[in-house]
């Protein structure tokens, strides 16, 4: 593909359509089944449209997220990407920072999601997922999304914003689900708005990191507050009490809600697929695992790996990310001018036969080392993004996801239940419109 930097903005735009005046194509966006795969057939990997009140280029394919992701990042930014109800309710967080202060803070944010942190994070999460496998094998049926968002959410309410207690988790869980409602209906400040009820339900999760930031600095603990409160980078820089504070909203949402997404497409899919399955069964066999899981058993699952990899392909949580164009460029011969929205698609290279075979079968050995398909082009697999901002909690939420599908494949049965709609729906992330009803008992 070509790509270069030009001056002029006399060169083509995009092939598409910018819809109707100021609506764009917003509605159809939001409602149209299939959006983008018409958009791709009829106009290719790049095309325009207009979303939420500007005019937006849409990119897709490895080379795109190449350009976008790392070459060519400093063309693009976050902030002026995303709409206003994302900004106003995340704030100044890391999600919508730029250069040096985005290094800066992510430096700082880095020691709660690796090393010595994540070691001591399995205990809690192996607690919280049994309590939660052993509820369900009581329920017998049960609709999983709901149970699987409401297991991640308490790990991230107790690990990432240090709730000490049952209520207070459910208690910030159903301001969670206002402050989640918000982000994707009209940012209208109003009284009984889903906006106004996101906006109050911010400050009340946010009155509750305030309490418990001011908890650890006194007793400092290893949760991800306790150690924002202690971590500092070589040249001394801290987060200040406010800069905490606003971080937490991005911990908790990115901490388990896409985590969530994924595990749920996980257990559909290895529901459909019983050889997988049973791969899968015989890898854990293998590790005669005898008490608690450690990372070093965590490390020692690369077939479980493959298959999380397979499940980011096919099922990526969200569909990509927005960006504002804030240096004209051109990208295959068409020229996007600054001030223009850009989003890019993951499911472009996801499902590139150029770089993936048979590219709608489930198949994780796709990514054993002897196929390694992904490795044929770069940017070839964004579930997590890429270049300098991939996501800083991956590993925190693969650790999650691996010490869940052990338990459940080791001591676990499930069947997904017919006469139900396993259709994926994008919004808040990817998930089947059903919510995934099935019957789940215990080995014998």
């Amino acid at each position: 593909m070509s790509h270069q930097i030009i001056k002029s903005n006399k060169q083509q735009l995009p092939l598409g359509s910018l819809g109707l005046p100021f609506l764009g194509e917003s509605f159809n966006f939001l409602f149209e089944k299939d959006f983008f795969q018409k958009r791709i057939e009829r106009h290719g990997y790049i095309f325009k449209t207009h979303l939420l009140g500007r005019p937006t280029v849409i990119m897709t394919g490895a080379a795109a997220n190449k350009f976008i992701l790392a070459s060519h990042s400093d063309h693009f930014s976050w902030q002026e990407g995303w709409p206003p109800n994302f900004q106003q309710l995340f704030g100044n967080s890391l999600f919508l920072q730029e250069g040096q202060e985005h290094l800066k803070n992510r430096r700082l944010l880095m020691p709660a999601f690796c090393g010595t942190a994540l070691n001591n994070y399995v205990g809690t999460m192996e607690k919280i997922m049994l309590d939660y496998l052993n509820k369900w094998e009581a329920q017998i049926d049960l609709t999983w999304l709901n149970e699987i968002r409401q297991m991640t959410f308490d790990i991230a309410s107790i690990l990432l914003l240090g709730s000490d207690s049952l209520g207070m988790t459910q208690k910030l869980s159903r301001e969670f689900i206002k402050f989640s409602q918000g982000l994707f209906t009209p940012p209208l400040n109003l009284p009984g708005t889903p906006f106004s009820r996101a906006l109050k339900a911010r400050d009340n999760i946010l009155q509750h990191v305030d309490g418990v930031v001011e908890k650890r600095k006194k007793n400092p603990q290893n949760d991800a507050l306790g150690l924002l409160v202690q971590s500092r980078d070589a040249e001394g820089n801290s987060l200040s009490h406010e800069e905490i504070k606003v971080q937490s909203l991005l911990m908790l949402f990115s901490g388990h809600e896409t985590t969530a997404s994924m595990l749920t497409s996980f257990c559909l899919v290895l529901g459909q697929n019983p050889l997988v399955l049973e791969k899968a069964r015989q890898e854990q066999s293998s590790l005669e695992i005898k008490e608690g899981l450690t990372l070093e058993h965590l490390r020692s699952m690369p077939y479980l790996e493959q298959i999380f990899k397979e499940v980011e392909r096919l099922f990526p949580p969200v569909i990509g990310g927005f960006r504002g164009v804030i240096k004209s460029f051109t990208f295959n011969d068409y020229y996007v001018p600054k001030g223009w929205k850009l989003l890019y698609l993951s499911q472009g290279a996801h499902r590139d036969s150029s770089i993936y075979t048979n590219v709608g079968h489930f198949d994780p050995d796709r990514f054993s080392q002897s196929r390694a398909e992904n490795a044929k082009e770069d940017f070839s697999l964004v579930g997590f993004g890429g270049g300098s901002r991939m996501c800083l909690g991956m590993a925190f939420a693969q650790m999650e996801m691996k010490i869940f599908a052990s338990y459940l494949l080791r001591n676990y049965h499930w069947e997904v239940l017919p006469k139900q709609n396993l259709s994926l729906h994008p919004i808040p992330t990817l998930h089947p419109r059903s919510g995934l009803r099935v019957k789940f008992y215990k080995n014998n």
